[in-house]
């Protein structure tokens, strides 16, 4: 059985070292911005006692920003679960909307968030290329064989 809880200090050894072998470092960049798991709140997911996912997110002026998600076992409701859980903590900080970037290339969660009912916003052109001055190992070919370049933002209005 999946269970949620909030992520606490003592899982950010686990979080660093998961980011570094998934996402190549151990931090993440997004429209210009350095993310680190020290950094943010998040929601992590169980099944027993195995970690099988985590969501991480940070409070901003403008809303709620989710930065990371990651589910270890896709079509058990688990990304879903995670969702969820940033949302009601988002509307239980009075936030007006929930918003996240993801790239061209990575047309799975184009297709999940959408399927949650969040809305396309804007296309950063380019901006993938301004990460990698900041993280050069952010790859030239992403999914699919799909040149890595722009930044997807989407939205859901709380």
């Amino acid at each position: 059985m999946i269970f949620i809880r909030r992520l606490t200090p003592d899982d950010l050894p686990h979080l660093r070292q998961f980011w570094k072998e998934n996402w190549g470092d151990e931090f993440v960049v997004a429209h210009g911005v350095v993310y680190r798991p020290d950094n943010l709140d998040g929601f992590v997911a169980f099944d027993g006692d195995e970690w099988v996912g985590e969501i991480t997110y940070t409070f901003l002026k403008d809303g709620c920003e989710i930065v990371s998600l990651d589910s270890l076992r896709e079509g058990r409701g688990i990304g879903t679960k995670l969702i969820d859980a940033v949302l009601e903590e988002a509307r239980s900080k009075n936030c007006r909307r929930v918003f996240l970037i993801t790239t061209n290339d990575n047309l799975n969660a184009l297709r999940f968030y959408q399927k949650r009912g969040f809305e396309l916003v804007a296309v950063h052109r380019g901006a993938v290329n301004e990460s990698r001055k900041i993280k050069p190992g952010i790859p030239m070919i992403g999914f699919d064989g799909i040149p890595l370049r722009d930044e997807i933002e989407l939205e859901f209005i709380l």
